[in-house]
């Protein structure tokens, strides 16, 4: 994937079990690199993604917040995370951004015949949030909708110090009938940008299809 802003284009990836999965991304996204080959690569990549996303900032802050993607990247990895992509835009007059991550995770053992009501009954006993279930074109998923507390890394504030901020979150989790979940979130620390960015997000992953390693389409049972 290039980190260039992108116009509405389709994305793609293989799950190992033969499953390939597609979606839509709306244009406007920067997406991070996960194709480099070594860890210079990849920084090279991140010091050219920060000049599009902070273009009026010097190059010492550009290059800050590529050390800061790249210290996120153990993360990415441990999550599972295969595709990541932010956009910025304004709603009223403030300028708002959103992040979308892609991921594959394993399936619990425990799920059983309804991966869904699983998944479903398990994070209400976590209190992630509100949580529902849909029925999408490729197959029943589950919904979370719910808040969580991070942080600003100081290189990236007025004050030097690492910030704390709350960040709105859509999560969406379609199990696969291969015993791994895909994982859509979308997130976003501006309310103001909320209506938007939760209806692209609807957007998103109604696109998502699934296909056989014949390129069939697959709808996941439920």
């Amino acid at each position: 994937m290039t980190t260039d802003t992108v116009d509405e284009a389709q994305r793609s990836l293989t799950e190992s079990g033969g499953i390939e999965v597609r979606w839509i991304m709306p244009e406007g996204f920067l997406e991070l690199p996960f194709e480099a080959d070594d860890l210079e690569e990849l920084g090279e990549q991140l010091v050219e993604l920060a000049k599009q996303a902070l273009p009026g900032a010097d190059e010492e802050v550009q290059v800050q917040y590529a050390a800061m993607c790249v210290a996120h990247y153990d993360e990415f990895i441990e999550a599972g995370v295969q595709y990541a992509g932010f956009v910025t835009t304004e709603v009223d007059g403030v300028r708002c951004t959103a992040t979308v991550n892609v991921s594959l995770l394993d399936l619990d053992e425990r799920a059983g015949s309804n991966p869904v009501g699983f998944i479903a009954t398990t994070m209400r006993h976590l209190e992630l949030g509100q949580i529902g279930e849909v029925q999408l074109p490729c197959g029943p998923a589950v919904t979370c909708v719910g808040n969580r507390s991070s942080s600003i890394d100081g290189s990236l504030t007025q004050s030097g110090q690492d910030e704390p901020i709350w960040t709105s979150f859509i999560q969406v989790q379609i199990p696969l009938n291969n015993g791994t979940v895909l994982l859509l979130e979308m997130g976003t620390p501006t309310v103001e940008g909320w209506d938007v960015f939760s209806s692209m997000f609807a957007g998103i992953v109604k696109s998502v299809r699934f296909f056989d390693v014949d390129g069939d389409p697959l709808v996941m049972p439920g």
